[in-house]
């Protein structure tokens, strides 16, 4: 019989991993780039562990739903400090951190993520309008110029002699630049989520599968991506497994650091400077282009599986400062992606 302590002790070990492991990623990503914020999550975090450990039994990663979250928070209530007091910024910190974290556990166990801790912040205005600060946080994205270096650099014929690695490096570029997609998206796109276009008017696709707090959806990919993509596939065919992109051979999925490095390479390679965001850039640039060139907020949100309005708000705050070159980023006027 397993000795209840020891139980409780491997339940709050597990959670301050799943945290560690989600701070690391965030750290890769370019995301969480200040050790103070990093200190606040973490104290946040294990403050959550320790009175999921109290509760009976025991509260596991995806035991926090709403009726647990809510009773946590109503438990802080009235505890003296900054980073402990129930207001409506402390609340919407730690219910952002639940989801962040059960998604990026989730997205490691190929799941679909919980999603109470998001549709607690939706419910309460208070709670869903305390992140006006984090709100003019702008996403990284290419500039202009930079955009344009990249697309230059992407739709180049590469030497006929270039490794299958390396062709599979731009392609994965191509689609985050050209249909919107992530570094997780990527990374879970098997073969069969690919669906080729059909005549003139139905463009290139991809099913992406859930990812985090995504849900499963569908995206057109612009033409000059689903170019690079269709060469991809005629060179895959010499490569094992069903992952659209296999980081070896005899097809083993593609890792989080590997497809990060892998990006950063591309950039390098179309003379771009290194820079914060990793690959999340080419996604943001993405969305930005597509609302510069007049696709609608809600159809844009469908094409990159987005629910929290408060991204597409973030998007358009930054239109104005984002000018693209007239020469690379002419709109197909179908309501395709660019």
């Amino acid at each position: 019989m397993v000795d209840p302590v020891s139980k409780s002790l491997s339940n709050l070990a597990l959670l301050h991993r799943v945290f560690e492991d989600w701070c690391a990623e965030q750290r890769l990503a370019g995301r969480l780039r200040h050790a103070s914020s990093e200190a606040v999550y973490r104290a946040m975090w294990h403050a959550l562990s320790a009175w999921c450990m109290v509760q009976t039994p025991p509260l596991r990663l995806n035991d926090l739903r709403a009726l647990s979250l809510t009773a946590y928070l109503a438990s802080r209530s009235g505890n003296a400090g900054p980073d402990q007091s129930l207001t409506a910024r402390y609340q919407w910190r730690l219910l952002s951190l639940v989801q962040r974290v059960q998604a990026h556990h989730a997205d490691q166990l190929r799941r679909p993520a919980p999603t109470a801790a998001a549709e607690l912040i939706a419910a309460q205005p208070a709670v869903r309008n305390a992140n006006a600060a984090d709100a003019k946080t702008l996403p990284e994205h290419l500039s202009a110029s930079d955009l344009h270096r990249l697309l230059t650099h992407l739709t180049a014929n590469p030497p006929a002699a270039r490794r299958w690695q390396d062709q599979r490096d731009r392609c994965a570029a191509a689609l985050q630049l050209g249909a919107g997609l992530g570094p997780g998206d990527l990374r879970a796109l098997r073969l069969a989520d690919v669906v080729p276009a059909v005549g003139p008017t139905l463009p290139w696709q991809l099913r992406i599968p859930a990812n985090g707090s995504a849900p499963r959806h569908i995206t057109p990919i612009a033409d000059w991506a689903a170019r690079l993509l269709e060469a991809w596939l005629q060179r895959r065919q010499t490569l094992a497994g069903d992952w659209l992109f296999p980081s070896t051979r005899n097809g083993k999925p593609w890792g989080k650091v590997a497809q990060y490095e892998a990006a950063q390479r591309v950039l390098t390679e179309a003379g771009l400077e290194p820079a914060a965001g990793g690959s999340f850039r080419l996604r943001h640039s993405f969305a930005l282009r597509q609302l510069q060139h007049g696709i609608p907020p809600d159809q844009l949100s469908r094409w990159l599986g987005v629910i929290d309005p408060s991204v597409m708000t973030r998007y358009q705050r930054v239109m104005g400062p984002v000018q693209p070159p007239a020469n690379s980023l002419a709109g197909t006027g179908d309501g395709r992606p660019v």
